[in-house]
């Protein structure tokens, strides 16, 4: 059974938007608006990009980039941490095989 959808209004760039979400998502999306203006604000601030829209592409973009930049780091980590645990795995096994070895 789906919720029904709550309407939260936020403001980006000194503009109300009224946007749809599920129940319980309203703080999750105020803080995605706040983060998006913070960074929207930081592109105007340079001065060297005009216009909301080529603002809000440039936001998009670096927050895409900054995503897809940490979805890799998390694939590194868990490639890295799988192969930890294949070798604590390894040495746990020879551990029991020179104890069981022992006990013979």
């Amino acid at each position: 059974m789906s919720r029904a959808a709550k309407t939260v209004t936020v403001t980006i760039l000194d503009k109300e938007y009224r946007v749809a979400c599920q129940p319980g998502e309203e703080e999750a999306v105020i803080a995605s608006a706040l983060h998006l203006d913070e960074r929207m604000r930081e592109i105007r601030q340079t001065g060297k990009i005009i216009g909301t829209e080529r603002i809000a592409v440039m936001a998009a973009l670096n927050m895409a980039h900054d995503l897809l930049t940490l979805e890799q780091q998390r694939t590194e980590l868990d490639t890295g941490l799988e192969k930890r645990m294949r070798q604590l795995q390894e040495q746990v096994e020879v551990a029991l095989n020179q104890f069981n070895q022992l006990e013979l």
